[in-house]
């Protein structure tokens, strides 16, 4: 009897696969061959799930999109107790998570010459915007009723937080372990939601 492939399966770990390969030698060098390669398949078993390299990046950025958007609901679910332990599910606090932060960085550099990778990149900014948008409505409740420039304010300042501590973390792993990434975290959240709830308007503030 054939043996039943499960091609979503294969996709994902293609993709995953990809993530791997781009972290640990950069995006140039992350031809099909060498993820071909790392995956265990052939060129032509690759071109059979995806026509192009940059069809299989998409493809990662989707699966780290869909992890994160998992980590964050789960850990949502949990109960954590504030919005800087939800957050922190986007910071490379261990190997899996350095991994996928090493293949933002890499994707990164890429864009600004590639008109096609930066239409990617504003996909991804969008995507990334609307889960910090709910994990704000979720752990500070008090933002909704914020001024809509403000709001928008904070959540470009996280965003700016978050990916400048990745930078830090991945380039300067020794410098920045664990506790330092959360650290910085926590201390800006406290001082942007300090700034945001300044600027109320004072009849709101007294509510």
């Amino acid at each position: 009897m054939p043996k039943i492939v499960d091609h979503a399966e294969r996709r994902e770990q293609i993709a995953q696969v990809t993530c791997q390969v781009v972290a640990t030698h950069g995006f140039e060098h992350a031809t099909v061959a060498r993820i071909a390669k790392a995956a265990g398949y052939t060129t032509g078993m690759i071109a059979h799930y995806y026509d192009s390299k940059q069809q299989i990046i998409l493809a990662s950025l989707r699966l780290m999109l869909t992890r994160i958007e998992d980590r964050l609901t789960r850990r949502h679910s949990s109960g954590a107790p504030d919005l800087s332990g939800v957050l922190a599910e986007l910071l490379p606090l261990d190997a899996q998570r350095f991994t996928e932060c090493a293949f933002w960085m890499a994707f990164w550099a890429q864009v600004p010459a590639d008109r096609k990778l930066r239409r990617l990149n504003g996909w991804v900014h969008r995507e990334y915007m609307r889960l910090y948008a709910r994990c704000f409505a979720a752990h500070w409740p008090a933002s909704k009723s914020w001024p809509k420039p403000v709001r928008d304010t904070v959540l470009r300042s996280v965003v700016t937080l978050i990916n400048g501590v990745t930078a830090s973390a991945v380039t300067s792993p020794a410098d920045w372990p664990a506790t330092a990434q959360l650290a910085q975290l926590r201390l800006q959240l406290d001082l942007l939601r300090e700034w945001a709830e300044a600027k109320q308007p004072r009849n709101a503030a007294n509510a």
